[in-house]
């Protein structure tokens, strides 16, 4: 395994760290100055865009603000040799409303050469009934 790959698996594992330990700032850390974090949801067709570290953090802080009991249960990760990186997680939490958060997921890593997330692009499955959306 070459060092980048070894460095990216490294970053990604310590990005997903940061969920688990509800840390807004730890999170938003990793990112470059300009970074972008893109939700799954939102507008087409790349979902809600976060651009920037304080952004990434508040929005960080309002996923720990709506679901205090929020974990991230990492399956794996995956780096190649450049720049990029991989984690698949299973993701739940409950809001204060009682509706839960159980999501099926991925994220997408792309790092600059000083390690910063320059993007990370987030899919995920959640339950739901699809005929109703059609209609």
């Amino acid at each position: 395994m070459s060092n980048n790959e070894q460095r990216n698996l490294a970053l990604a594992a310590s990005l997903c760290k940061s969920w688990n330990d509800h840390d807004p700032q730890g999170f938003s850390d990793h990112f470059a100055k300009d970074g972008v974090w893109l939700l799954a949801r939102g507008t087409k067709p790349d979902g809600y865009t976060v651009k920037g570290k304080s952004a990434i953090r508040d929005t960080f802080q309002h996923f720990c603000d709506s679901y205090p009991d929020l974990h991230v249960a990492v399956r794996f990760h995956w780096s190649n040799a450049d720049d990029r990186a991989c984690s698949e997680w299973h993701i739940t939490g409950t809001n204060q409303n009682g509706e839960t958060l159980d999501w099926l997921g991925l994220d997408l890593w792309h790092f600059d050469r000083a390690g910063k997330v320059l993007r990370c692009d987030a899919y995920y499955k959640a339950a739901g009934d699809l005929a109703e959306k059609e209609a």
